[in-house]
């Protein structure tokens, strides 16, 4: 059985299942008179439940059931939308509504709709009933027809199979055929070697021969060890017999006799055969001569190596005369090796379906194939191939994929590239580093960069991947951010920077020679010893890029056993592990695995983490090795890989494939955050509610699951401050390949991108749109044509907004993602109450929002809200009645209001003067007409509500903090546990209101002062379950004063984390009350007396993560920072941001635990020393960065102190160190 199909049907109907049996949907069945409907529906969806997970159990491979499964999965979608829609729009009106004879006709219209769900669900359940499907479900009065039936099946396999095989042979003779001159090699693998598929080979031969397209035919099967002149002979001896048949022909007597009377003269090619026949000596050049001017074809049966083919190869001419050789062999490398020319490398196609029966051939640009099926372009600038798959972009963030802070078995490797940077001219050189996809030459050449030998080699460093699709101008921007402190970018800008200076540019992921070609030019060549290092998979670009430096030429081979082996132990024990100490059963299994692996340090890892999480018993490697042996061997350079990854996908378990599979619905290289993910999630109904767990705490789970399944992958920098240093993900290239071709075969997720022609994609559940200032327009007719809207749950929008992505029959839509999105505007929202299945919204970055409007209250199924960086001062009153809201997240945009405040006149800035700025931003709204744009941009109304919603609101607010207004009411959202950031200083009822949310876990809030700090507290001290407490203040006098609480407060218990940011003078003192503190941040508090300030938060037991931002302290500059003995025991990661204090201590004895050190400094006259690092018993690793002038000095004295540390911490510098 098709792992996907089962799986995403058994997810989707345990969602459908789960709300048919909801005491919601009972209750609405009941008011309708539909119950009896209802609860048949129930009951067949419980049977169906079963019936797939007997399927699953299976692994049937049936086609049928296949297709039955995929209309379990419709019905499923189907009724859940259907009751979902029933229950949100009933649960609008007043529960006597129903009672009334107006809504007679509403009522039989649902009723009517539930009759047509009820015949969907029985038409679909007696299908696996009538076709006896699945095990189980054939009802005893078939019993008597059963050998017919079985009868037919096996009468109709036995047609199938004769159908295959015929095909099978059609497929070949079609490669074979291929319009083109030059001598081509079709390699056909096989791992059986059985009669069938000799067969299939042998039909096409004869089938070859018959047609008359070759002069010459010949089959041969190889005797071992390999004898060229006995392979010579045995070919020539069937060209003479193939001869002597064909001059037969002329008359009717018996072949026989008519080649014993062949007379001398008729042709002088009868004379060489015979000749070639009786001699050994100069046999070689003479076969040469022969077949130069024919066109033959060669059979070689039982090719047993490459170097053997090396030497068949060399003994036939390439005499463009559209000559075939025929390769079968039982090993794929062999195969794929046999097929490759110097230009590209081979594609394959299955020739038997079910049965690993493959032909591997090579076509290049020009080729043409009759009716070929498998005719995919390629040329040496395209790498959009079937072997290879699309657009294989690495990122760096590929290296955590493997958990590992150092790459294994690659010293010499490293020493080997550096050896080609350090040692050369001192003319531009570029080194090119290639190898097969998943090598690790990304990984390699990280290490390489981050070296501190050659980072002192040059002045200018910088590092890119690039990006698909390829964007010239994003990668020249990319280079100048790295290179210097500019946001301009452009050739001139670039070649400026680079003038004069020794510079080294790593380039990873080149894809084709037309990239490098617009690449180049930007690097000035002079005599300064630059480099430029290229990474790519294919040989061709990597000899391209290098031009006539040849010798700078690297290829990256795959690992040594030794070293495959420890990376293995490692992934699976999740630590170095001796494997050879394991059991001896186990350990043979694993040789089996890493034999499959041949070195691929992608497949090792994958199947490492795939093992890591199962039992470690032979007998579960065995099962793995057992089902994947052939599909690891496809191919040696992708195929190998996507196989293995393949299976661990087949691994997840179901409700982890829908939730990988979901995240094809974001870019290529597309950082995702963790959060967003999980709350999206949570919308889409993948997780739910369980016993004591939250949907968000399961979906949670589901994240890091799949982190250690290696499907999904870690950014290269971690983050500080988050849960398991895991605030983003990103989806391996080749692992997003695999998610986005399942998505497309079960119609779950359709991706989008501007400019490319849209297909009949009919019914699908998610639409991601790429948008990247393509016109559109023309586009919208085939948009609504194409796709069915109806369907659609989330829309998720990348790039430019255009207002036809979202249609009005969008109304079963739960999830509206437009984060970053660029031009999307007040009006654009103005309907969006009327998605009334809406769960998570998202308007994050949408600088051009203002307002909401007051139809946000229509969303009673809303969860999520998040407006962060919008213009969005003042919550709609309407938003009390979200009664389902959990996580609202709102704040403005501070840089960009500070800008603009600081271009208005001073007048402006005054209270008093409001009315005059009112009057002017109303004249501007008015008198703009021309502002209007194109695709429904912004328009006056725009400009109008962004004045009065936003600008004179932030000037009379005098922009304290990031927070919102929110209305009178808040209380009536008792499902938040998020909320923030929320400016309590307007509005006076908000503090009495934060009392009732007692399931609030993070909290956010501005505007705390002298007045209300009372009312705040005593909320506070409400919120029991607060884990998280964030209080800013931007404003003089900022919190000075505000958070003395009276001493009988006790602060929340839970409290985890605590953010305060804003002049503070002195720590309050229920900061000691906190013992379960783990994470804290303080910024601009302005502390005065620091060794007091230290004292107390080194003896807060639990605290984990500390981070003293800027302007922390008030006298720091000159002074000294003690961290004292014993103090800070559970501390793991600290970061110290300040301006210039004279000396930072760390005695011996503090800071136990610590494994992170993070230093910004910033001072350009107090000279600043560290001492006391050696004393640090746990440290790793030690981040420095910032402005000082003596920089050198202060980076020798930390390597000093550092080099007599026993833990031998890494030393990291930032650009300015």
């Amino acid at each position: 059985m098709e792992a996907t199909a089962v799986s995403i049907g058994r997810s989707v109907l345990k969602g459908a299942l789960g709300f048919a049996k909801s005491t919601l949907v009972e209750e609405v069945s009941l008011q309708l008179g539909v119950q009896r409907d209802q609860a048949f529906i129930r009951d067949e969806l419980e049977m169906m439940n079963s019936f797939l997970m007997a399927a699953n159990d299976e692994k049937d491979d049936n086609k049928v059931v296949r297709t039955w499964v995929k209309q379990v999965r419709d019905v499923a979608y189907d009724v859940e939308d259907c009751l979902q829609d029933f229950a949100v729009r009933l649960g609008r009106k007043s529960s006597s509504w129903w009672l009334s004879p107006h809504t007679l006709w509403e009522r039989r219209r649902i009723a009517k709709q539930m009759e047509e769900l009820r015949g969907k669900v029985e038409d679909v359940s007696q299908r696996n009933m009538r076709y006896q499907l699945i095990k189980g479900s054939k009802p005893t009065v078939a019993t008597n027809v059963a050998p017919s039936s079985t009868a037919r099946a096996t009468m109709s396999g036995a047609h199938e199979e004769r159908w295959q095989h015929e095909k099978a042979i059609d497929h070949l003779v079609r490669l074979v055929k291929t319009k083109v001159d030059e001598r081509r090699v079709i390699a056909v693998w096989g791992t059986s070697g059985d009669i069938r598929e000799m067969s299939i080979v042998g039909g096409a031969y004869d089938h070859l021969k018959r047609s008359n397209k070759f002069e010459c035919c010949a089959w041969v099967n190889l005797m071992h060890p390999l004898n060229p002149t006995k392979l010579l002979q045995t070919i020539v001896r069937q060209f003479y017999v193939r001869s002597l048949q064909e001059a037969g022909k002329a008359t009717p007597s018996c072949q026989i006799l008519s080649s014993m009377l062949i007379k001398e003269d008729q042709g002088l090619g009868f004379r060489v055969l015979r000749s070639m026949l009786m001699k050994e000596d100069h046999l070689n050049d003479e076969f040469n001569k022969y077949l130069s001017d024919k066109c033959y074809l060669i059979v070689l049966n039982d090719l047993s190596s490459a170097e053997e083919w090396k030497q068949i190869k060399m003994l036939f001419p390439d005499n463009k005369k559209g000559s075939r050789i025929i390769v079968f062999t039982q090993q794929v490398e062999v195969a794929s090796f046999c097929a490759r020319t110097e230009e590209v490398a081979p594609e394959h196609m299955q020739l038997f379906a079910d049965q690993t029966l493959y032909a591997f051939h090579c076509k290049g640009a020009k080729d043409g194939v009759d009716s070929m099926e498998d005719s995919s372009n390629l040329n040496e600038d395209t790498t959009y191939n079937a072997v290879e798959g699309k657009s294989l972009t690495r990122t760096y963030s590929m290296v955590t994929a493997f958990k590992e802070s150092e790459i294994v078995g690659r010293v010499d490797e490293i020493k080997e590239i550096i050896e080609l940077i350090s040692k050369g001219s001192q003319q531009l050189e570029k080194i090119s580093v290639w190898g097969m996809g998943g090598i690790g030459k990304t990984t390699l050449i990280q290490n390489v960069y981050r070296s501190e030998k050659v980072k002192k080699m040059f002045d200018k460093h910088a590092c890119v991947t690039i990006m698909r699709p390829f964007n010239l101008d994003d990668l020249l921007k990319s280079l100048v951010r790295q290179l210097e402190d500019s946001k301009t970018s452009g050739e001139k800008e670039l070649t400026s920077i680079l003038e004069e200076k020794k510079y080294l540019i790593v380039l990873d992921d080149v894809l084709s020679t037309t990239e490098w070609n617009a690449i180049e030019s930007y690097f000035p060549a002079m005599e300064t010893g630059s480099r430029i290092i290229i990474t790519t998979r294919h040989e061709s670009i990597a000899k391209h890029c290098s031009g006539d430096q040849q010798g700078k030429i690297y290829q990256l081979n795959r690992l040594g056993d030794n070293d495959a082996k420890n990376l293995f132990a490692k992934k699976v024990f999740k630590e170095p592990v001796n494997l050879d100490q394991e059991d001896l059963e186990l350990i043979e299994e694993a040789k089996l695995i890493l034999k499959k692996c041949k070195g691929l340090p992608l497949a090792i890892v994958t199947i490492g983490g795939f093992l890591a999480s199962r039992p470690k018993t032979a007998l579960e490697w065995r099962k793995l090795n057992e089902h994947i042996s052939a599909e690891l061997e496809t191919n040696p350079e992708l195929e190998a890989i996507r196989a293995v990854l393949n299976i661990s996908y087949d691994g997840l378990p179901y409700h982890l494939k829908s939730c990988f599979l979901y995240l094809s619905i974001f870019p290529e290289d597309d950082k995702i955050s963790r959060k967003r993910l999980v709350r999206r999630w949570c919308a889409e109904g993948y997780s739910r509610e369980l016993l004591d767990k939250s949907a968000e705490e399961i979906a949670n789970n589901y994240f890091f699951e799949l982190i250690d399944r290696s499907m999904i992958i870690l950014p290269t920098q971690k983050s500080t401050y988050s849960n398991r240093g895991a605030d983003s993900c990103q989806v391996h290239d080749i692992m997003r390949e695999i998610a986005i071709s399942k998505s497309k075969e079960e119609n779950l997720v359709l991706r989008l991108e501007g400019g490319r022609r849209l297909h009949n994609h009919g019914t699908v559940r998610h639409l991601s749109i790429t948008n990247s200032n393509e016109d559109w327009e023309t586009d919208v007719g085939e948009l609504k044509r194409t796709v069915d809207m109806s369907r659609i749950r989330s829309l998720t929008v990348f790039g430019e907004w255009r207002p036809f992505f979202i249609s009005d029959k969008m109304r079963l839509l739960r999830v509206l993602d437009l984060e970053d999105t660029e031009g999307v505007c007040n009006h654009h929202i103005k309907q969006i109450g009327e998605l009334l299945h809406l769960r998570y919204l998202s308007l994050r970055g949408c600088i051009d929002i203002a307002y909401l409007p007051d139809s946000l209250g229509n969303l009673r199924q809303l969860e999520t809200l998040d407006i962060r960086d919008t213009f969005i001062l003042r919550l709609p009153k309407t938003i009390t009645n979200l009664r389902k809201l959990k996580y609202l997240r709102a704040s403005i945009d501070l840089m960009i209001v500070e800008v603009i405040i600081e271009k208005l006149p001073e007048l402006m800035r005054n209270r008093l003067c409001i009315f005059t700025a009112a009057l002017l931003l109303f004249c501007l709204a008015c008198t703009t007409s021309s502002i209007g744009m194109l695709n429904g941009g912004i328009n006056t109304r725009d400009v109008c509500t962004l004045g009065c919603c936003s600008f004179l609101p932030s000037i009379a607010m005098l922009l304290d903090g990031s927070g919102v207004v929110a209305p009178r009411g808040l209380r009536r959202l008792t499902a938040l546990h998020t909320l923030g950031v929320v400016d309590i200083s307007w509005e006076s009822s908000v503090l009495q209101d934060l009392k009732k949310l007692t399931q609030l876990r993070k909290l956010e809030v501005t505007g705390v002062n002298k007045k209300n700090s009372k009312k705040f507290f005593s909320a506070l001290a409400a919120l029991s379950r607060l884990e998280s407490l964030s209080l800013l203040s931007k404003r003089k006098p900022g919190l000075c004063g505000c958070l003395d609480a009276e001493e009988k407060f006790s602060p929340p218990k839970d409290l985890k984390s605590l953010k305060l940011q804003g002049n503070l003078v002195e720590l309050p003192k229920w900061i000691r009350q906190l013992n379960n503190l783990v994470k804290l941040k303080l910024s601009e508090t302005m502390l005065k007396d620091h060794d007091a300030a230290i004292q107390v938060l080194g003896m807060l037991p639990n605290l984990t993560i500390l981070c003293l931002s800027r302007e922390s302290f008030h006298s720091l500059e000159g002074g000294e920072l003690n961290f004292s003995e014993g103090s800070f025991k559970s501390l793991v990661v600290l970061k110290l941001h300040f301006g210039g204090s004279k000396c930072v201590k760390f005695q011996q004895g503090a800071f136990h635990d610590l494994e992170l050190l993070l230093l910004s400094v910033y001072s350009e006259e107090v000279e600043t020393k560290f001492s006391g690092l050696e004393f640090l018993q746990s440290i790793k690793e030690v981040q420095i960065d910032g402005y000082y002038p003596n920089w050198k000095g202060l980076k020798k004295d930390l390597l000093v102190q550092l080099s007599q540390n026993p833990k031998k911490p890494f030393l990291k510098t930032g650009r300015n160190f």
